[in-house]
């Protein structure tokens, strides 16, 4: 497969609106990317739902979800880099868990350089909204300390409990969403961003947060880059609960397929409503 030298590689298309394509297709690199945007068109809620929650992760041959160093930087690359800052330039919001703010080091979300007329004519607003879920309330100072926040972003909004909204003294009061008394109710957190017009949710984790929305039924979508990598140790898998799961439901339903060096990056459906084709589908399948 071709690379442009540039940091962004040429994606090979293997399978589109579920179904394999018939003649060969590459996604060039495109400083708009408007052409991946279409393939990752973050989709309206489904019937009956306020939201239509996208969950983004990356996973090795041998299913960890970090390298050794406990991050998941150590195991990704260019390509899923690529989309990566597609997903986020499509969503009203990226959801993470405390956790995950605290290993990856989360700041205030900036528009991914060269996307903000993407988001705009996707009808975005021209911040992207970061969401936190903390029970505890307990924060990193690059959150909580508005001063440190970079230039033209939003103060993150915080889903927690009455205790933990407790602990954020002198961090913006409409910027706290108290979502239960001992636990971060998913529905509540939920309902409160699309009360806020937040219904394209982008789900980057951690493992304990997306275990969570799976089990809830609030997962729609999964987006899963499988890394050429085999790493072992003790790394967490992409989804983590207490239990099985045992939802016992309908598998998961594969949407679409890219490639690039190694590197397999999937679309899934997790649930029965179906993901809206995209409107260049039809060339695919010639």
């Amino acid at each position: 497969m071709p690379d442009t030298g540039s940091g962004r590689p040429s994606l090979d298309v293997l399978v589109v609106d579920g179904r394999p394509v018939e003649s060969a297709r590459c996604v060039e690199p495109d400083p708009g990317e408007a052409e991946l945007a279409t393939l990752y068109a973050h989709p309206d809620p489904a019937d009956g739902r306020q939201t239509w929650v996208r969950a983004n992760m990356i996973s090795t041959l041998d299913g960890a979800a970090t390298g050794a160093g406990g991050v998941s930087g150590g195991i990704n690359g260019d390509a899923d880099y690529r989309v990566f800052r597609v997903l986020r330039a499509l969503a009203d919001v990226v959801l993470v868990g405390a956790g995950t703010v605290r290993a990856e080091r989360y700041t205030p979300l900036s528009v991914p350089g060269g996307l903000a007329d993407l988001r705009a004519t996707s009808g975005r607003a021209q911040a992207i909204e970061l969401a936190i879920v903390t029970r505890s309330g307990d924060l990193p100072a690059q959150i909580t300390d508005v001063a440190q926040h970079p230039a033209g972003t939003v103060p993150p909004i915080v889903l927690t409990t009455s205790a933990g909204a407790a602990r954020l003294t002198g961090y913006p009061a409409d910027r706290v969403v108290v979502t239960g008394e001992d636990s971060v109710d998913l529905q509540a957190a939920l309902d409160a961003l699309a009360d806020r017009g937040l219904v394209r949710v982008l789900a980057e984790g951690g493992p304990s947060l997306l275990g969570d929305l799976a089990d809830s039924d609030h997962l729609d979508e999964l987006c899963l880059t499988t890394s050429p990598l085999v790493v072992g140790g003790p790394a967490p898998r992409i989804v983590t609960s207490g239990s099985y799961l045992g939802k016992g439901g309908a598998p998961a339903r594969l949407v679409q397929i890219l490639h690039s060096g190694g590197s397999l990056l999937a679309r899934w459906a997790l649930r029965a409503d179906p993901v809206p084709a995209h409107p260049a589908s039809g060339s695919a399948h010639r």
